[in-house]
């Protein structure tokens, strides 16, 4: 064999290590490519999901509280019914002391009640009164009802949207493997150095998608876990308070009379009431969730555009 032919062998066999290092690189970056290139799209999908729940729980927040305070004023109406109706006792009352009248007749007294007014400084009709505090109450239970039914729907809806708006096995799978293809990448990296090989490029990437190893994924399912059972609290709430409104307006309700009557009928509206705010605590609640949910998601989408970014 030539002296050329061995020193041609010699200086492959200095080349083979580098051309292996060379390679190594090479296909350490395609890994990366692979397994990091396409994460900010299904992140992107989950912003945009959760950002749709942010609004659903934000309309759902905001009928709730309008069945509270629907409910509050028609509590007032209820008083001030209940405040006129006594008055119109004790004014019978003191018309048949008066009058000395100690049996009258239901004609006799339709006809007193049909003169009597509120008071001496408003001479509003009292039956007149009775008649239009009763259907502002009729119609403001029905609004609370409406309201709460509302609400109820939100929270459903919530509930479903912030059940699937998470970090699935795939995705996850996904983020680790990027995370396991950048380790390969450094020990290349590290390796092609040594060798004298150009590593900016390989270096641009590593540092860029490594930041994938600084953000905190399980926050996004943690929030989203959050949104699902305060919506699920406040669907139940809702759903409860709807069917206690709807039954406190019924005409049966309203019309009894007796003692046991009207004590069903205020505790049905206090039910209501509460249950009207208690459902919009829970719906405010699940906005807070899906709005932070919004900020983990920025955060590891950030980080997964500018990784997609160096890639492609």
């Amino acid at each position: 064999m030539k002296k050329s032919s061995y020193f041609f062998i010699f200086c492959l066999l200095l080349r083979m290590p580098f051309a292996h290092a060379e390679m190594e690189l090479d296909n350490s970056l395609r890994a990366t490519y692979s397994a990091c290139i396409g994460i900010d799209e299904a992140l992107l999908d989950l912003k945009k999901m959760a950002g749709i729940n942010t609004a659903v729980t934000a309309v759902g927040t905001g009928l709730g509280a309008g069945a509270t305070v629907v409910g509050l004023i028609k509590e007032k109406k209820d008083k001030q019914a209940d405040k006129i109706k006594l008055d119109k006792l004790e004014k019978i009352a003191n018309w048949r002391l008066e009058n000395n009248i100690k049996d009258p007749s239901d004609e006799e007294i339709a006809q007193f009640v049909a003169n009597m007014t509120l008071d001496s400084a408003n001479n509003t009709n009292v039956e007149t009164e009775l008649s239009k505090l009763n259907k502002q109450s009729k119609k403001l239970g029905n609004w609370r009802t409406g309201l709460l039914a509302g609400n109820t729907v939100t929270n459903v809806a919530g509930a479903v949207i912030a059940g699937t708006n998470r970090v699935d096995g795939d995705l996850q799978s996904q983020i680790d493997n990027c995370k396991n293809s950048l380790k390969n990448l450094q020990s290349a990296i590290m390796q092609a150095k040594l060798n004298g090989e150009d590593i900016n490029e390989a270096q641009t990437i590593y540092n860029t998608c490594n930041e994938f190893n600084y953000v905190d994924i399980s926050k996004i399912n943690k929030r989203a876990k959050g949104a699902t059972i305060s919506s699920i609290v406040g669907a139940t709430t809702g759903l409860t308070g709807t069917v206690t409104s709807a039954m406190a307006n019924t005409d049966a309700t309203r019309n009894d009379n007796t003692e046991k009557g009207k004590k069903k009928e205020k505790n049905l509206n206090t039910a209501s009431n509460v249950l009207a705010g208690a459902s919009t605590v829970a719906s405010a609640t699940a906005t807070v969730f899906n709005a932070t949910q919004i900020k983990a998601i920025k955060d590891v989408a950030n980080v997964a555009s500018k990784c997609s970014e160096v890639l492609r």
